[in-house]
């Protein structure tokens, strides 16, 4: 029996190596991985560049107290200072923990400017934020809340879709509006393009902040470094992990000037935020992350939902849509996924649910023609299968 909790129901497979879209397991079986640790294996596995970068790091110095400066992360600062709208980032270690660093700062803001009651913050109900306590409550759902009371005050909630509502609960203690650019967990909904430019206007004219949760569809994923530029607008605060470390735990907040002037000595902290390691595989994860990569995320994205959608066609029974930006997509079915996952997984291609019946497909952002080729032929023969 496994010492581990049961918080996870775990398949009854694990694997020994990797190497860029594959997994092998002991006994040398092979399975195209298109969950890729849930978006976060960005170059795949064991990719050499990263390889190189944690082996060189690992014998300079691997952790040291955030009362020094890092160079390490000074340089991956510099790096997404230089490509996006951001002023200032904090690191972290995950999603979750950069999702409340966000509300921190938010908070923190108005606070510094004389006006503390500005606290509250408008996000999507059933969206995901992480699951910390703060977080689950900022995601408004009642599953992952449940069993944590009290109810962590502080978060107003929106049906996905309902533009007028975010509105009418603006209110003279709102501070910020967070969602997610594209909703992962939720099911691989993109909030579309005019709606995000309306919300930007809308905190304009009210004075508040907004924030993008970018942790799953960011760094390159949506085939822009942001998902959010496709909307062409400056968000003032972003979370983001996943992609930003391929497979090492980094989360970081970015932040414009202004309400990052709040986040003075003592106000936030992290032990292992931004150690020199950690620091080093985001660095050579940007390194690779350059217009060609972001070219192949766009040619094999707009094929790929292509081809899935000449499928939705042949199987019109079986898939209801196929949903998602860049190679962040969602094949939503008439029926519960499981047992359409679980035979993927018995034809060696890894997919993972999501809400709303979608199986998520998250392949590396290097993934290749042929290896697409593979997971539309063995989708495909589940479809027959499953009709």
């Amino acid at each position: 029996m496994s010492a581990l909790a049961y918080n996870y129901k775990r398949k009854n497979i694990s694997f020994s190596r990797g190497k860029g879209s594959y997994l092998y397991t002991s006994r040398g079986i092979k399975y195209l991985d298109f969950i890729q640790g849930i978006a976060v294996n960005s170059l795949g596995h064991s990719n050499p560049g990263l390889n190189k970068a944690i082996k060189e790091q690992s014998k300079k110095v691997w952790h040291v107290s955030n009362a020094f400066k890092i160079p390490e992360g000074e340089k991956l600062a510099k790096k997404l200072a230089k490509r996006t709208f951001a002023d200032s980032i904090i690191f972290q270690n995950s999603g979750a923990e950069a999702t409340e660093t966000a509300i921190k700062v938010a908070r923190r803001y108005f606070y510094s400017i004389g006006k503390p009651k500005k606290n509250r913050i408008i996000c999507i109900k059933n969206s995901f934020h992480g699951r910390t306590i703060a977080a689950i409550h900022a995601s408004g759902s009642k599953k992952m809340t449940e069993g944590f009371g009290p109810k962590v005050q502080g978060f107003d909630h929106f049906e996905f879709g309902d533009h007028k509502k975010i509105k009418k609960l603006i209110k003279k203690n709102t501070a910020a509006v967070m969602i997610e650019t594209v909703m992962g967990e939720g099911g691989i909904k993109v909030i579309p393009h005019w709606c995000i430019k309306a919300i930007r206007k809308l905190c304009n004219e009210k004075g508040i902040l907004l924030i993008l949760d970018e942790v799953q569809c960011g760094i390159g994923r949506s085939g822009k470094f942001f998902a959010f530029e496709y909307a062409n607008v400056k968000p003032d605060i972003v979370p983001i992990a996943k992609g930003i470390g391929g497979g090492f735990p980094i989360g970081a907040v970015l932040m414009t000037k202004k309400v990052a002037k709040a986040m003075v000595p003592g106000t936030h902290g992290s032990t292992f935020g931004g150690n020199p390691l950690a620091m080093a595989v985001g660095n050579a994860v940007l390194d690779q992350l350059n217009r060609s990569l972001l070219n192949n995320v766009n040619k094999m994205s707009k094929y790929f939902m292509h081809e899935l959608n000449e499928i939705k066609i042949k199987y019109p029974k079986v898939i209801k849509e196929v949903r998602g930006v860049g190679l962040l997509i969602g094949l939503q079915l008439f029926k519960d996924q499981t047992e359409f996952i679980k035979k993927l997984m018995e034809n060696k291609l890894l997919t993972i649910r999501a809400a709303e019946n979608v199986i998520r497909i998250l392949p590396p952002l290097n993934v290749k023609k042929r290896e697409i080729d593979i997971a539309l032929k063995i989708i495909s023969k589940v479809c027959n299968e499953i009709k």
